[in-house]
């Protein structure tokens, strides 16, 4: 966000120190919005998650016997799980989450206190994404450097997260961070372009 804001208003209002330090000062508050935004998405997002799992729960305990009961786990994980494993093992794992439905009672889902640990993460890392560029503008008095430096900062952090995301979804993390990387730079080029 803050490199999609920079270059654009570099190339709407040209680069001068005071243009740029209030364009930052702007990124920084779009930063922080979007943070509680991703934050309060995500809690509704659990909430969501939870509501739907206790309404499958509610329909299995509410099932006319066992066959029907276990139909609703069926339809409700084979197409997450039809693919794995042998046919046999997924019937006994749906037979064990219907036995759990059956013996489980039901919670409200209200907000909980991982829920908003969680969030207060989100917003954190959404929040603090805008410090990193905004150092060069800080340290360095040429505000076209500055620009350029903070550019720099932001095209590598695409990196580091296009790095450790691929990573976590068991891809490769060098590739997806070098097409990230090579992203920024071609948003970088066609700003520098336009006269940004």
């Amino acid at each position: 966000m803050v490199l999609t804001c920079t270059l654009g208003a570099s190339v709407i209002a040209g680069i001068d120190r005071d243009s740029l330090r209030s364009l930052f000062v702007a990124a920084l508050g779009c930063n922080v919005a979007w943070g509680v935004i991703d934050a309060a998405l995500y809690v509704m997002g659990s909430i969501f998650v939870r509501t739907q799992n206790e309404r499958l729960m509610q329909a299995i305990r509410s099932a006319e016997g066992d066959a029907a009961g276990l139909t609703i786990v069926r339809r409700a994980l084979e197409p997450r799980f039809g693919a794995y494993g042998f046919d046999t093992d997924r019937e006994q794992l749906y037979r064990s989450l219907r036995g759990m439905a059956v013996h489980t009672e039901t919670r409200r889902s209200l907000i909980t206190a991982d829920d908003l640990r969680s969030a207060i993460a989100v917003f954190i890392l959404v929040a603090a994404t805008a410090l990193p560029p905004a150092i060069p503008f800080l340290l360095i008095a040429d505000p076209v450097v500055a620009l350029r430096v903070s550019n720099v900062v932001l095209v590598a952090l695409l990196f580091v997260v296009g790095f450790y995301w691929a990573r976590a979804i068991g891809g490769s993390g060098w590739r997806t961070g070098l097409v990230m990387l090579l992203s920024g730079v071609l948003l970088v080029g066609v700003a520098i372009a336009f006269g940004g």
